[in-house]
């Protein structure tokens, strides 16, 4: 009896460290929790006596995700376009077609001054049309209203003609009206990068790639 006497005040003593430093190491942590529990467990640090009481220190720590952004794409201006329907009109100019050679000069010179100030900008979620160097916004869309950015994720489907030598690229989307909004625009960009980055974004097209 002595002798437990004895040993109860040393045993005190060690249990009260052992548990004053549990609850330093809780409070230095930076997500964790403290659990009293009546019955054994195998998660984390178990200090007890024999009577089946433990303390248990169990460590929660929040895992950061980081979500990859895609990079923004602006396929590169291309002039081939503007150059054919100028070409065409000079041909027209040159054997006295001078009726037709007006218009289709004319769209010659308004696509080649589109060339120069219009970009596709592609980053994460949409494809925005933007003008300039310093990609400024182009305002709403003079056709069929609204911003002229759209998400990837309206898009129900795209083409681009031809795929061999693209002039014109269509897509149909859902954010402008629900029943789905039909637009076409000349291809002024590079036809190859404009393609690779439609299907990266938008999904597969029915028509192959640019050669």
């Amino acid at each position: 009896m002595a002798c437990t006497l004895l040993a109860a005040p040393g045993f005190l003593s060690l249990q009260n460290r052992e548990v004053s430093g549990l609850v330093k190491n809780f409070r230095s942590s930076f997500c964790g929790k403290l659990v009293y529990s009546q019955c054994s467990t195998s998660m984390g640090r178990r200090f007890g006596n024999s009577n089946g009481s433990c303390l248990v220190v169990t460590s929660v720590f929040g895992r950061r995700t980081k979500t990859k952004t895609r990079e923004t794409v602006i396929p590169e201006p291309d002039y081939r376009l503007p150059i054919v329907f100028l070409g065409l009109a000079g041909g027209l100019a040159y054997t006295n077609n001078l009726l037709p050679a007006a218009p289709v000069g004319l769209l010659g010179l308004l696509l080649l001054f589109q060339t120069t100030r219009v970009r596709f900008v592609f980053d994460d979620e949409a494809l925005e049309v933007k003008v300039g160097e310093q990609l400024e916004e182009s305002g709403e869309n003079v056709f069929v209203g609204g911003k002229n950015r759209w998400k990837y994720s309206t898009f129900v489907n795209w083409e681009l003609w031809w795929p061999n030598f693209p002039i014109l690229v269509y897509f149909k989307e859902t954010q402008t009206k629900p029943e789905g909004q039909i637009h076409f625009f000349p291809v002024i960009f590079n036809g190859k990068q404009l393609y690779d980055v439609m299907v990266e974004r938008a999904g597969p097209s029915k028509t192959s790639g640019p050669k």
